[in-house]
């Protein structure tokens, strides 16, 4: 009897193995949704006006409301936030037995919550239940905070968008917190006046869980949160992505597809976020990059649709060379430019230094750093991005709200100083530069009293000091008789905030000012030249 039972079952093994050789699992074939989908994307690109040829993209103008507003919010919240361990790479580094940052995920994992096989990423979903989500006081911060737009994270790497997603089961509304999480926040934040974005970190997926046989990613089942085991993903070296990432194959590039402009559809972000795996390689140029052609199909579908809409074309964000300089905006993550970059740009950073989503123990900046930031960027005509990342239920960090409200208290002084403005002549002047690299800022060294960065606006020229000298008096060599620089005589010097006559004195070299003896402010001070 138990050798019958042996073969029956060694039979049904065999033939299942032979099922699945020949019948790949359901979850790693095409949504029937996407195809269709494309068709439509297709079809609506032909209505114009801007085609899929980067000729036609390189026309695009950045709209006006964009290049005032300076300032934003960026939210990277999802089932990471669970663990709250590291990093919002969590995801990925529970499966590399390697340190990050000082730190063993894998171990991390397997000793709190059990093997990869038994305790995979997919089970923290149960646990994202954001119970306390208040997406009208979340705006209400991001509006005190003097923020413009707002861009939440659609879809981070982990490949379960926070919205209700067509082409998986896999979503905010179905698991997790059950909710539209993008629906609630695109209406409050537009109640508060403010413009609504989203973020799509998709293009990874690809390839960032990385596999082997004892964890729960490498079963075919689960391939529409994960992504499918592909065969790459199994070797030892599929960990080191910026050495080793193979192209996506277009069953990926069509589901990025459908999924980015319904994103569109549904929500007609103002702002559209693309992260770097939308090109393989950081030193690849548009015209060789091997997700080009989809790119060209989104751009021109999303610029096409939002030219409909009240506020006008929207504005995509890319990383590197992954679009034409003027057919989208560059973004800089964790870094800014040395000098005034003509086509306008935007850094994003966070106000953590150690994760963009949720953990425990964050190393915070100070805001009086981030304002600095804010100014530097401004005045080298680009716009930032600042992130903060809530807890799994849904509330928003005391100190992340802190240091909100405090950039917030600066703006309402400050703000003439950064809305509505442009660059100047010159950037600013003053011994400290910035780092440039990709995600280069903890290099940064802080700016002294010998920093002013300039603005201008209606005639009006805005000097800010980044640091409040230790004598009260500055020099500020750009606005000297002979710089070149500021036309005509000046007329007043004001400060911002403060009612105290400022005295100053204008020579060849330089023009010496005075300050007030109360500071306006605990951060960067502003003085307002007229004629």
């Amino acid at each position: 009897m138990f050798l019958r039972r042996l073969a029956s079952v060694l039979s049904m093994t065999m033939l299942c193995a032979c099922v699945s050789a020949e019948s790949p699992h359901p979850a790693t074939a095409p949504h029937p949704a996407v195809a269709p989908a494309v068709e439509k994307i297709n079809a609506a690109i032909k209505d114009g006006p801007y085609d899929e040829e980067w000729s036609s993209l390189k026309k695009y103008e950045v709209p006006q409301w964009y290049k005032d507003a300076k300032f934003g919010i960026f939210i990277h919240w999802g089932a990471y936030s669970v663990p709250a361990f590291g990093s919002e790479w969590y995801p990925r580094q529970m499966y590399i037995n390697k340190g990050r940052r000082g730190s063993n995920f894998f171990e991390h994992h397997s000793e709190k919550y059990g093997p990869q096989k038994t305790f995979g990423y997919k089970d923290f979903i149960p646990q994202f239940k954001a119970e306390k989500f208040d997406a009208s006081s979340w705006a209400k911060l991001f509006k005190e905070t003097g923020a413009r737009y707002v861009v939440p994270v659609a879809e981070h790497h982990d490949g379960f968008p926070m919205y209700d997603c067509s082409f998986t089961r896999w979503d905010a509304s179905e698991m997790g917190p059950k909710r539209d999480v993008l629906a609630e926040l695109s209406k409050a934040v537009r109640d508060e006046g403010m413009k609504f974005g989203l973020s799509s970190h998709r293009a990874f997926n690809w390839m960032f869980y990385v596999r082997d046989e004892s964890y729960d990613n490498a079963d075919p089942q689960y391939a529409d949160l994960y992504g499918r085991p592909m065969p790459f993903l199994f070797k030892e070296n599929a960990w080191d992505y910026q050495n080793f990432f193979p192209p996506q194959d277009d069953q990926f590039k069509d589901d990025w597809l459908a999924r980015s402009c319904e994103l569109v559809d549904k929500y007609k972000p103002e702002v559209f976020w693309f992260d770097f795996a939308i090109t393989p390689k950081r030193d690849l140029s548009y015209e060789e990059n091997s997700y080009a052609g989809h790119l060209k199909k989104f751009a021109s579908y999303y610029y096409n649709q939002s030219t409909k809409w009240k506020d006008g074309i929207g504005v995509i964000n890319y990383k590197f060379d992954a679009f034409p300089e003027t057919a989208a905006v560059l973004d800089k993550e964790r870094s800014k430019m040395a000098e005034i970059r003509k086509p306008f740009w935007q850094t994003d950073t966070a106000v953590s230094s150690s994760s963009w989503g949720y953990t425990e123990n964050q190393k915070y900046k100070n805001p009086d750093r981030l304002v600095d930031d804010l100014v530097d960027i401004v005045s080298k005509n680009g716009c930032l991005l600042l992130n903060v990342g809530p807890r799994p239920d849904g509330t928003i960090p005391e100190q992340d709200q802190a240091i909100l409200r405090a950039i917030g208290g600066w703006l309402k002084i400050n703000g003439e100083s950064i809305y509505e403005t442009t660059y100047w002549k010159t950037f600013g002047e003053g011994p400290t530069t910035v780092s440039t690299g990709h995600v280069s800022e903890a290099k940064d060294k802080p700016f002294t009293a010998g920093d002013l960065r300039f603005t201008t606006r209606d005639g009006v020229l805005y000097v800010t000091g980044l640091a409040w000298p230790e004598n009260n008096r500055i020099n500020i060599r750009s606005l000297g008789k002979d710089s070149g620089l500021y036309d005509g005589e000046i007329g007043t010097i004001t400060m911002l905030g403060s009612d105290e006559t400022v005295k100053w004195t204008r020579n060849s070299d330089s023009l010496e000012v005075a300050l007030p003896t109360e500071r306006p402010s605990e951060f960067a001070y502003v003085l307002k030249v007229t004629k």
